[in-house]
């Protein structure tokens, strides 16, 4: 993609559904950021050395909690619009969670950069930058503010470019969770070397969830692959779930900020367990995920 495009691969236009819309939005911001792209690039090789994200994701017995941060969304409207996020964050932390996802889109969810940054250096937790994006400059900014990871959709990227950022990703010390939604978009995230991989329960042209989602892709994905389930998990009983099955980590929104304590909520959710992944690699060979 060009900067200035607002096509989604598939070849969907920015009225078929949401993130379309998000999209188009993007390569707007991203004509601004242009102009600043050495001056991050210098942030970023200031910032503070990154966490260890894809370890926080890997516990030996136990489902990891990635806890979130955003104050609304384009499905569910205003969530908590008064949080302060670094105080949700230090109680996201105290409950058990291992790592935390902060919301940089403002337009749609309410976030900044600023509450990233904030957050990452009030409390000692990797934190992910969940945002839609498109290009390195967008890497080099997360870098800046201090992301320990980045979040890159399949669904709006070609392949030459998911490849790109996960790989300027790492060269910058981050991780990269590469997001899928299907069968096509897992081949997809396979075939660019994804490490860590994010099943999104929640279909992104209509935002309804299904836990199945993950539970139908997860035989597919190569054990080597730390395996993070998205979206819809509600209860303690969905992390069970998840986590018999083998799945690595959890990412919640929703469920937790939408409580009238997330604190009680998360520690509700975290510390759970979780059987070996066994199984196939993509090449044939037997193995079990610890």
């Amino acid at each position: 993609m060009q900067v200035g495009s607002s096509s989604l691969p598939g070849g969907a236009r920015p009225s078929d559904d949401i993130l379309a819309r998000i999209v188009a939005t993007k390569w707007e911001e991203i004509r601004r950021l242009t102009d600043r792209a050495a001056e991050l690039k210098d942030r970023a090789r200031d910032a503070p050395e990154p966490r260890d994200f894809q370890g926080a994701l890997e516990l030996p017995e136990t489902v990891s909690l990635i806890a979130e941060v955003k104050r609304r969304s384009p499905g569910a409207g205003a969530i908590r619009p008064d949080l302060d996020p670094v105080s949700l964050a230090a109680r996201y932390r105290e409950a058990g969670a291992s790592a935390l996802s902060v919301l940089t889109d403002w337009e749609y969810f309410g976030g900044s950069l600023d509450d990233l940054a904030a957050v990452r250096a009030g409390v000692g937790l990797p934190v992910l930058r969940k945002d839609f994006l498109l290009v390195e400059d967008q890497v080099w900014e997360a870098r800046a503010a201090g992301a320990d990871a980045i979040l890159l959709i399949v669904r709006i990227l070609e392949d030459a470019p998911l490849r790109e950022l996960r790989l300027l990703a790492e060269e910058l010390g981050m991780a990269a969770l590469v997001e899928v939604h299907d069968a096509d978009e897992l081949e997809r995230a396979l075939r660019s070397g994804v490490r860590i991989l994010g099943i999104n329960n929640r279909n992104l042209r209509t935002f309804e969830t299904r836990l199945e989602t993950t539970l139908g892709l997860l035989e597919s994905v190569p054990k080597s692959v730390t395996l993070v389930s998205e979206s819809g998990i509600r209860r303690s009983a969905d992390v069970s779930r998840l986590g018999d099955a083998g799945v690595d980590a959890v990412l919640v929104g929703e469920a937790l900020l939408r409580a009238p304590d997330p604190k009680v909520k998360a520690k509700e959710l975290a510390g759970i367990g979780r059987v070996p992944r066994t199984g196939t690699e993509a090449g044939g060979r037997e193995v079990e995920r610890p």
